[in-house]
């Protein structure tokens, strides 16, 4: 991504054992509300940016008989040498217990002003995924096997838990025009506690005993020619293995936002021990 570009925070959720495992019968991710402050932390001369400040908000709702609903907020003020602009994204998705379905629907406004919007569908087919969008207007895409968000999130927890520190698979998340996947290459590193000295303890409450794995995550459009080896962008953060997420590092190339977790919020778990078929 570049500066010149609307800033587009791809999931961070990642994902299941393989294309074809569904999510049900999987480690039970955690219901909750994470907030994070952002901040930029780097910025290239060629980007232009001066200033980029703002929050972001994730929440995770649903189980591993249902499925999980998604509702992720994304607003931004950034700066650069000529102006600047507050951005704000909104995205609901929603991903079958099974990982064969996932709807998404995005609202993305620059200066409070509806900039886009896009709703859509995927579903997973044997041939591969087939997608179709409803907004901005009516159209049908098809793309090769790939994960959906939810199974990405956990299958990256099932290969850290096994050992496994590298590999590459993809994802489709319904960003920017929901007309592609992503490869990605995944690199965890090794798992490790939370120090009192860390800016997130007191943010982590109740968890501040749980483990998490450092990950970082390149991302690569599919459809560019030529094998190119540059990520469009990355991600670095620590992972639990409930699911949660923080002390993030988000990759653009030409400028790097780092987002701090402020505050967690923990819902009740269902209280189903097995699903209903």
């Amino acid at each position: 991504m570049r500066a010149s570009r609307s800033i587009f925070v791809p999931s961070l959720t990642v994902s299941f054992l393989a294309i074809g495992v569904g999510i049900a019968g999987a480690v039970p991710l955690i219901q909750h509300r994470a907030v994070y402050d952002l901040n930029l932390e780097q910025a290239s001369e060629r980007s232009g940016i001066t200033g980029i400040s703002g929050r972001m908000v994730y929440e995770l709702r649903g189980s591993a008989c249902e499925g999980y609903t998604v509702r992720f907020r994304y607003v931004t003020q950034s700066s650069t040498t000529e102006a600047s602009q507050m951005t704000d994204q909104q995205t609901t998705t929603f991903e079958d217990a099974d990982g064969k379905t996932f709807s998404f629907a995005t609202k993305s406004y620059t200066d409070q002003n509806l900039d886009k919007e896009l709703r859509g569908n995927a579903t997973r087919e044997s041939a591969g995924v087939k997608i179709q969008i409803d907004k901005p207007e009516t159209k049908s895409i098809n793309l090769k096997p790939t994960q959906f968000p939810t199974q990405h999130l956990l299958d990256l927890i099932a290969r850290a838990k096994s050992g496994e520190t590298f590999y590459e698979t993809s994802i489709f998340d319904g960003s920017e025009d929901a007309d592609k996947a992503m490869t990605t290459t995944v690199v965890v590193g090794k798992q490790a506690d939370a120090s009192a000295s860390d800016p997130e303890y007191k943010a982590l409450k109740t968890l501040t005993t749980e483990k998490f794995w450092p990950v970082d995550i390149a991302y690569f459009d599919e459809t560019s020619e030529g094998g190119e080896e540059t990520p469009d962008y990355r991600i670095s953060f620590k992972l639990y293995e409930n699911g949660l997420t923080r002390d993030l590092d988000m990759d653009y190339g030409d400028f790097t936002i780092h987002g701090r977790l402020v505050d967690l919020a923990v819902f009740e778990p269902d209280d189903k021990t097995t699903c209903e078929k």
